[in-house]
């Protein structure tokens, strides 16, 4: 058996697992009685920060990010912990200024992240530079991604420009991020196969995909011929449905074959038992459904399920439930027009709530202002043009953005230190500072119960 190129696995139990079917309410507590032995598997990394678990800490848990962190920091000496960053928008919804997004990888890293994931939801590099460039500075391993999506204006080779452009400002590995479970089997080997001979050969290629259409096990293992380097997992009990494929049957899949992962499956076992009891009680104590299906439509729609349900309900709300197949119909006719961005939070909401206004108040009649922050550039460069008319319509003689949008905001971190102590908290620590200034409210709602106020 030649075991020189053994199949490495990010396990995203931790993280992704649990954000995709259980509304990321795993608590620390659920996940320390296992880390040790997590730690011992021989995992390229454990993602376990990052993306939404930061805000759900905050506002449904009772728990600091920052604590969590430390804490698994404790209990994982070998692993590294992974991280998932929005670029520019941090962990938030909104650009930031450069001195918030410096100060926040700084911190992340010396709390214990060791491998940061960056992105950008439009694939606009310019929104990645300053976070990349801090988190080399500070150690980290970076892995650049780009969003996978299916458009004229998407293929192998503009995907590959902007791996390269990642690369090129200092990226240790690329990560092809499919969030919706878009890439299909064959076109994953054209793709890893392209970059795996395009990029330098040390350069490391991660694909990450979700269960939702029903290929992502086929996608990988097609990945895999091609030279793929790592794949992301999720043990059994918080994988297939919205999340990634299980860690326990691609580690079987590959058994005896040349890139054998060298994982012992007996190791996985005990740890999938816990963490299918911590899964049936997150059930029961946050009234979860955690069954969820595989959904196709998401082929044709490029939303992810979890998007389109949300969406559902707030029609329901508004008593036009009946308007839905209209809204999935407006879907792509919106994302066209709006210069084909790939739908990944906050774009998929941005799409989404502009094709419901659509439906039911008449085409672009009523325009919500992250439309036209999109349609303006403020997000970013969209993929395509935006479609004059449309432009026309809903920016009228706007000034358009064409320089990377967080050179417009000022430096930060000084006026929030002064607002947090405007609100009794002179000596909040850095990490304190960066959490208000990611979800402000939320942040508030849980110094009161959890810090002291100083008069």
């Amino acid at each position: 058996m030649n075991q020189k190129n053994p199949v490495k696995i990010t396990e995203t139990v931790l993280r992704d697992g649990h954000q995709s079917l259980a509304a990321t309410r795993m608590r620390i507590d659920d996940m320390i009685p296992l880390l040790e032995q997590l730690d011992d598997v021989g995992y390229f990394s454990l993602e376990a920060w990052g993306g939404a678990t930061f805000d759900s800490c905050l506002r449904f848990l009772g728990e600091d990010p920052w604590e969590r962190l430390r804490t698994l920091k404790k209990h994982l000496k070998k692993t590294p912990i992974q991280m998932l960053l929005r670029g520019q928008n941090v962990l938030g919804y909104n650009h930031y200024a450069d001195d918030v997004v410096v100060e926040f990888v700084k911190r992340a890293v010396a709390n214990g992240v060791s491998v940061i994931r960056i992105f950008d939801a439009l694939n606009d590099v310019r929104n990645m530079e300053v976070s990349i460039k801090a988190a080399k500075e500070a150690g980290a391993h970076v892995q650049g991604a780009f969003v996978y999506t299916i458009s004229p204006y998407h293929d192998n080779e503009s995907f590959l420009k902007v791996a390269k452009e990642l690369v090129e400002r200092g990226a240790d590995s690329i990560c092809i991020k499919d969030m919706a479970g878009l890439l299909a089997p064959y076109t994953a080997y054209e793709l890893v196969s392209t970059l795996k001979k395009s990029l330098p050969p040390h350069i490391l290629v991660d694909v990450h995909t979700h269960y939702t259409s029903g290929m992502a096990s086929m996608t990988y293992l097609k990945a895999i011929e091609a030279g793929a380097d790592i794949v992301d997992c999720a043990l059994s009990p918080f994988a297939m449905g919205s999340s990634q494929p299980a860690t326990e049957a691609l580690v079987a899949a590959l058994q005896g074959q040349d890139r054998d992962t060298g994982i012992d499956l007996d190791r996985l076992f005990p740890i999938a038992d816990h963490f299918r009891g911590v899964k049936k009680q997150l059930a029961e104590t946050f009234k979860l459904n955690t069954a969820i299906d595989i959904d196709t439509k998401v082929l044709r729609f490029q939303i992810p399920g979890g998007m389109l349900s949300n969406l559902l309900n707030q029609m329901k709300e508004q008593g036009m439930a009946d308007k839905f197949p209209e809204v999935t119909e407006e879907m792509p006719k919106v994302r066209a027009e709006l210069g084909y961005p790939p739908l990944v939070t906050p774009t998929s909401q941005i799409v989404g709530s502009m094709a419901a206004f659509n439906v039911m108040m008449g085409r672009y009649k009523v325009v919500p202002r992250e439309v036209k922050d999109l349609a303006r550039g403020k997000y970013g460069r969209t993929p395509a043009p935006i479609d004059p008319a449309v432009k026309e319509l809903i920016l009228g003689d706007e000034p358009l953005i064409t320089h990377r949008p967080a050179d417009d905001i000022a430096p930060q971190m000084d006026s929030l230190r002064k607002k947090l102590a405007e609100e009794g908290y002179p000596s909040a620590t850095t990490e304190d500072v960066l959490s208000y200034a990611s979800f402000p409210e939320v942040a508030l709602k849980f110094f009161e119960q959890h810090r002291t106020k100083s008069n």
